[in-house]
């Protein structure tokens, strides 16, 4: 592979938006911004700039460590060494990929010492959290909630990209069709077990400005995430209620296994999710939906009116750091002590909007069992006579290369 120093310095500006901004921006907002900067790149200059900026998001602290920096002093200056420096990693990490054959002898490069950087990376392996890029809080914290292994197995997987997975709209087509019709345009996909509606594209590309997208034969959405809409066991004609509902991936699902028929009420604090949620909705021909903002008088007024709930409540997103990596240095301890809080508290109170007889997904895209499983065991104890626990599920990125979800669906008696 040959460098070329608009990229290089594409890369290098893109993670310096990242990491050096006063008001850290989230990598795929800067990412995305990047790549529209210059109309003129291709395919290939593009796959380079994300893939690269994306890379060394994810092995931050093992970057640092080779370049014995200290995120809290950086400067500008420092990042084409570190871009450099991670050129070199990665040939060594991975021979047979499409890797430098060797550094230019651009100024910029002149501090990378390739000797230096081997060495520390071959010191650097031996070292759980460095190797994985993880703080030494999370890397705490996960072990001592997944065990040893457990964790090793899920931090080193969620260290790999992440596949891309689409989720074909049955109210406008089906997983076979929307195979053929991504093929005729050259899109290769895979059909995944168990998964009726789940294609994995066999390679990335912007499959948002294909007219399939535009005319909402599909949405993007993780394998993982599509197991949750259909845990709720939803009839068509049922009244359902999403209580955390964001953006609406799981709303637009609901709505498709109800075949349009029925009412769902999406809510969220945020209103701008919901008005993006309502855009989302009519491209996929979705009818059936309401929004509503979250207000206590609002909970009062839905009391015991769903015929099924569910409650896909804030978390810390550990499940899904492969497709948010700078979210591990952006966490801290503090942050989901305070979210636990909050989990449970829509746990506790958002569920007296299900009528007796009604079922609840209570989900998270945590790998936690604190964030999880915790509440729902809470749940049970305090309150034996009210709720049955019907079935739990999680996926693992380690075991089946899912993005980390918990499930549990609950009958209300």
């Amino acid at each position: 592979m040959r460098l070329h120093r608009p990229l290089v310095l594409a890369t290098v500006k893109a993670l310096q938006e990242i990491f050096l901004n006063d008001k850290p921006r989230q990598a795929d907002r800067v990412i995305e911004a990047t790549l529209k900067s210059n109309k003129q790149w291709g395919s290939r200059d593009r796959a380079f700039i994300a893939e690269h900026t994306y890379e060394i998001v994810r092995n931050w602290r093992l970057v640092l460590f080779v370049n014995e920096m200290q995120a809290d002093k950086l400067r500008p200056q420092f990042f084409f060494q570190m871009v450099g420096s991670w050129l070199l990693i990665k040939k060594q990490l991975n021979p047979e990929g499409d890797n430098i054959d060797f550094l230019p002898k651009w100024e910029e490069f002149s501090f990378v010492d390739e000797a230096k950087t081997l060495a520390r990376l071959e010191e650097a392996l031996k070292v759980r959290k460095i190797r994985e890029s993880v703080p030494d809080w999370l890397d705490e914290l996960g072990e001592a909630e997944l065990g040893t292994e457990k964790w090793t197995a899920e931090i080193t997987a969620m260290n790999q990209q992440a596949p891309v997975v689409l989720r074909a709209n049955s109210l406008k087509t089906n997983q076979d069709q929307l195979q053929d019709l991504l093929s005729d345009i050259e899109i290769g996909t895979i059909i995944p077990d168990n998964l009726p509606d789940a294609l994995i594209l066999k390679q990335r590309g912007n499959i948002f400005k294909t007219e399939f997208f535009k005319n909402g034969l599909f949405e993007v959405q993780d394998a993982g995430s599509q197991l949750i809409a259909p845990f709720l066991d939803v009839k068509p004609g049922m009244r359902v209620i999403d209580a955390c509902a964001g953006a609406g991936g799981k709303t637009l699902h609901l709505a498709s296994l109800m075949q349009n028929k029925g009412r769902i009420v999406a809510m969220d604090v945020e209103d701008y999710k919901l008005t993006e949620l309502m855009k989302r909705a009519k491209r996929n021909g979705v009818n059936n939906v309401e929004v509503k903002l979250i207000e206590p008088k609002t909970l009062k007024r839905l009391q015991e009116s769903a015929d099924r709930l569910l409650l896909d409540v804030p978390c810390s997103g550990l499940g899904v750091i492969r497709r948010n990596p700078d979210s591990k240095w952006k966490l801290t301890p503090e942050f989901i002590d305070n979210l636990r809080k909050i989990q449970w508290d829509i746990l506790s109170n958002y569920s007296a909007m299900l009528k007796k007889g009604g079922k609840m997904v209570f989900a998270t895209c945590s790998l936690l069992p604190s964030e999880s499983e915790a509440h729902v065991q809470r749940l049970l104890a305090e309150q034996p006579d009210k709720w049955e626990l019907l079935k739990e599920q999680r996926t693992s990125p380690a075991t089946d290369g899912y993005d980390g979800f918990y499930m549990a669906c609950l009958l209300k008696k």
